[in-house]
């Protein structure tokens, strides 16, 4: 199986013209790229006392398609934006936002390749990195996650008590979000990637902008992550305690014996205790963090 590597690009946030969606439901079932799932390990949460579904989030050019899930009832539940794989929004982060619903919170995950294609029909991985994920500017998808802090507000969630959570792609997504938005209380990254070699599209990885961190990131590792070499997680540790009162507030977690994806339960890549462990870190990070 193989892992899934943070191509992304960013273009400026002003620079967006109108297009046409091409994702506008979500549909069932798990990635494509991903088949056959490992049924006997994927994790399934009903939607009992829960509002959950598919909604349609107002963004600069349209409306974007994302995942909702939410305790029925609950007035002011706190914010998590749950950022995909390359995958997209399928069974797999559905089900993450319903498992975070159960708990109190309201988990939206939002379609961001929603513009460029549809990942999840897409069975091939080079195919979604070259004609989807590559062509996805990063400057658009914090905007898009800004739009949905504000819809959840708007339906009477508390935005001002927002965290965020990615898993490989959404990692990195993670920490630049974490850089992004001041109004942001915490950030988990699962096996986001932390450096690369930068281009017109791509400028900044989550280790050059450990000085402009809004929230502090615990980042969830795998020591036997070939996509993640240790030497860039342990490049990030030393800039972290180096930067600002966020980043000297982050956490690194790396566990040895994990490979990459490793909380992703329908995949051969699954590891069950360190999945665990890193989903109770996880929670306890937004507690110390008043989300």
């Amino acid at each position: 199986m193989q892992t899934d590597p943070e191509f992304d690009s960013l273009v400026p946030a002003q620079s967006f013209d109108r297009r046409r969606f091409l994702v506008t439901s979500l549909g069932a079932g798990f990635a494509a790229a991903v088949q056959p799932v490992m049924a006997q390990t994927a994790i399934s949460t009903d939607v009992a006392g829960l509002l959950a579904g598919e909604v349609k989030v107002p963004v600069g050019d349209g409306e974007m398609v994302a995942y909702r899930a939410t305790p029925a009832g609950k007035a002011k539940a706190p914010v998590v934006l749950v950022v995909s794989e390359i995958f997209g929004v399928h069974e797999y982060i559905k089900d993450v936002c319903r498992r975070l619903a159960k708990l109190g919170y309201c988990a939206i995950a939002p379609e961001l390749f929603a513009r460029q294609g549809d990942p999840r029909l897409t069975s091939s991985i080079p195919d979604i990195l070259a004609n989807i994920v590559n062509k996805t500017p990063d400057a658009q998808v914090l905007a898009d996650l800004d739009a949905c802090v504000a819809w959840a507000a708007g339906q009477g969630a508390d935005g001002k008590r927002l965290a965020i959570t990615g898993f490989c792609w959404g990692g990195r997504i993670t920490w630049l979000y974490a850089a992004h938005n001041p109004q942001l209380k915490a950030g988990v990254a699962w096996y986001g990637r932390l450096v690369g070699a930068t281009s017109e599209f791509m400028p900044k990885y989550p280790i050059d902008l450990v000085g402009q961190l809004q929230a502090p990131v615990l980042g969830l590792y795998g020591g036997l992550d070939t996509g993640i070499p240790l030497e860039t997680v342990e490049a990030m540790e030393a800039a972290l305690k180096q930067g600002n009162a966020a980043a000297r507030a982050s956490h690194i977690e790396v566990y040895d014996n994990a490979p990459h994806a490793f909380h992703a339960d329908y995949r051969p890549s699954y590891r069950k205790p360190e999945a665990e462990d890193g989903w109770q870190r996880m929670l306890a990070w937004f507690a110390r963090n008043g989300v």
